[in-house]
Parts: C-alpha cells; sequence; structure tokens
C-alpha cells in the first residue's frame, strides 16, 4: 500500500506555506521510501494558457528548486505542446509563454519538438494501446518530479497526476490517439491548398489535389498539420472523447509515460475550477483550497485528493472520471488504497 503525504493548507494565497509543504513532502518521501536521487532531475509542470489566471504559480514551486540545488542536482521545466490551436501549439510560443507565466528560474524544455512531431514508442500492449507516443525527451529521462493541479476537466472530470502523466507526456500525436484514435480532419472549404501541411506531415500522408487530403492509411496520428496550419483548416476529431473509452486511454497513456522510471508526484489541491488550466481565460473556483499532497503512487494520489476534497466538502464531487482510477488500478499503474501520512 503506497503512503501518500500530506499537509492541508486553507488558501493558496499563503505562498510561503506552499512552497514550504512541497518541499518537506518531497523530502520526507524520499528519506522514508530511500529514494536514489539522479544527477538531473526535471520538473513536468504545466504553464498555464494565456489569459488562464488559476494555474499553480511557478512561485510555489522554489522550494523544490531550491531544494535540489542544495544537493547540487541539476533540473528544468519540462512540458509538451496542446492539440489545440493557441499560444501553447508551438515550441517557439511556448516557451514565450511560460517566460511570460514566470518560469524563469529553470530552462524551459518541451519535450515533444516545435510542432509535437518528436516522440518515442513505448511498448505497453494492453487493451486501447499496444504502444503508445511518449514526448522524446521525457521518454528518455530517468527519474522526474510531476507536479499537478488537481481540478475539474471537461472530459477527463478531474485532472491530477494521472491525467498529467497522461496527456502532459504524450507527443501531440499521442495526445490526440487518447481523444479520438483518428486522423485529423481537413475543413475543405477552410482549406487554401498553400502545402504547408504536405511539407510538414512525416509520413508523406497528405496530397494536394484541389484542396488537401489526407491518406488515412499513411496518417501515424502525429498531428503536426494541425499546429502548421495557417487558416486552422485542419481540426482533431474528438467524437471519440465523449465514449468510455476516453478514460481508458487515459490510463494506458499514464501507465507508458510512468513505465520504467522513478517518478516523484506532488499535487497542488488548490484553485479548483471547472476547468483545465489549458482554457485561455479566467474561472472561479468552485471547492475549497485543500493543501499539498505527494506520494510515490498516482492512482493512489489522485484517490487521495478526491477523498480529502469530499471530506472537507462533506459530499460526493468530480463524479466523471473515476472508472479511469479503476481502470489504472486494473492494468498496475497503481492502487486507489493508501496510507495517509499528515505531516502537519
Amino acid at each position: 500500500m503506497a503512503n501518500v503525504y500530506f499537509i492541508p493548507i486553507d488558501t493558496v494565497n499563503d505562498t510561503a506555506a506552499v512552497r514550504q509543504a512541497a518541499v518537506e513532502i518531497l523530502d520526507r518521501m524520499v528519506k522514508d521510501e530511500h529514494i536514489p536521487l539522479e544527477k538531473f532531475i526535471p520538473l513536468k509542470v504545466h504553464f498555464g494558457e494565456k489569459e488562464n489566471t488559476t494555474f499553480i504559480r511557478p512561485e510555489n514551486y522554489d522550494g523544490i528548486i531550491d531544494y535540489l540545488q542544495e544537493q547540487q542536482i541539476e533540473s528544468a521545466f519540462i512540458e509538451t505542446n496542446v492539440l489545440y490551436r493557441g499560444e501553447r501549439t508551438t515550441r517557439t510560443e511556448h516557451v514565450k509563454l511560460a517566460q511570460d507565466h514566470g518560469f524563469t528560474r529553470l530552462p524551459v524544455v518541451i519535450a515533444d519538438g516545435e510542432y509535437g512531431e518528436d516522440f518515442e514508442w513505448v511498448e505497453i500492449n494492453q487493451k486501447y494501446f499496444k504502444r503508445c507516443k511518449i514526448a522524446k525527451e521525457l521518454a528518455g529521462q530517468k527519474q522526474l518530479i510531476v507536479l499537478s493541479h488537481f481540478k475539474g476537466h471537461m472530459l477527463a472530470g478531474f485532472g491530477g497526476a494521472i491525467k498529467q502523466l497522461a496527456m502532459g507526456f504524450a507527443s501531440r500525436g499521442g495526445k490526440l490517439d487518447q481523444h479520438c484514435n483518428a486522423v485529423p480532419i481537413i475543413k475543405r472549404w477552410s482549406c487554401k491548398a498553400c502545402g504547408l501541411c504536405v511539407k510538414k506531415c512525416p509520413e508523406d500522408a497528405i496530397v494536394i489535389t484541389k484542396k488537401a487530403r489526407i491518406n488515412r492509411e499513411k496518417c501515424i496520428g502525429c498531428a503536426s498539420c494541425t499546429a502548421v496550419c495557417p487558416y486552422q483548416a485542419i481540426s482533431n476529431n474528438f467524437l471519440a472523447s465523449i465514449s468510455g473509452s476516453f478514460f481508458g486511454r487515459l490510463a494506458e497513456y499514464a501507465y507508458a509515460a510512468a513505465r520504467d522510471k522513478s517518478i516523484m508526484y506532488i499535487t497542488f489541491v488548490f484553485n479548483i475550477t471547472k476547468g483545465c488550466d489549458c482554457e485561455g481565460h479566467a474561472m472561479r473556483p468552485f471547492l475549497p483550497d485543500v493543501g499539498v499532497l505527494g506520494s510515490t503512487d498516482p492512482v493512489a494520489l489522485d484517490q487521495a485528493c478526491l477523498d480529502q476534497i469530499e471530506k472537507k466538502v462533506n459530499r460526493r464531487v468530480l463524479k466523471k472520471g473515476r472508472y479511469t482510477l479503476e481502470y489504472a488500478e486494473k492494468i498496475g499503474l497503481g492502487n486507489r488504497q493508501y496510507n495517509l501520512i499528515q505531516l502537519k
């Protein structure tokens, strides 16, 4: 049974307390579980979309950065590009947004290349996927600290450690696989036949006749074409996202992301909005702040976050997406049973 470490904090506005809680949990986890630390440990974070105001701010990670520097461990902020058109679609724009949002203490690494094209296959042989497209720079890491913001999510029900693994470690094509396992869709009325998608496609799966056309047999679902199209004529088919299979796909990608890695997970249960940090607008939290939790088991950690929220509000919340926890446990990502250790 995994340990889940917990320090309750009533407000995210107490930055000093949040920062200290994160480093205390990390230190206790390392000591209790005898985790040998690598010389380079990147921090997997989410930079927040432009105009989003409730993502976890970089100053809350300062204690962890200090902790690593004291032990002469190098680090970096690491993230992947997104599927949709926005400020985090390409590496160049993504890095700029990260810096604009204050992520300047460490180098910023966008793990799947300029357009999300850099990935490695990770074999898992599960129900939905035999292998998964994990961002290249993440696939090659031995050890990471995964820093998650626990909040609601339109499709997944909630986002925490598992979603940070699944969507956060996947290349652009891997994100597409999770959402719909389908090739992108070309909106013929918007296509200007400029040919940029043809040049960008790594598999020569796009041809231009009167308009661009995707060869479904050749397409590997990397979705680079969606990022490069200047007319937003190429989009993703999210129909399968509303099916039950989405939760299983999410769990399997998380399983692939974590495979053969030493990962320490720390989750910040503050600013619990109904939407994700990917949404580029201000949102209001609808549940009270809870605190900081950490574990080496992402399933136990997500379950503990849910349990602490429900204990505080005395009702069942964020119901959608709990199948992800059940399925993740079934395939061996972690265990929903845990030993809660409250440090303060």
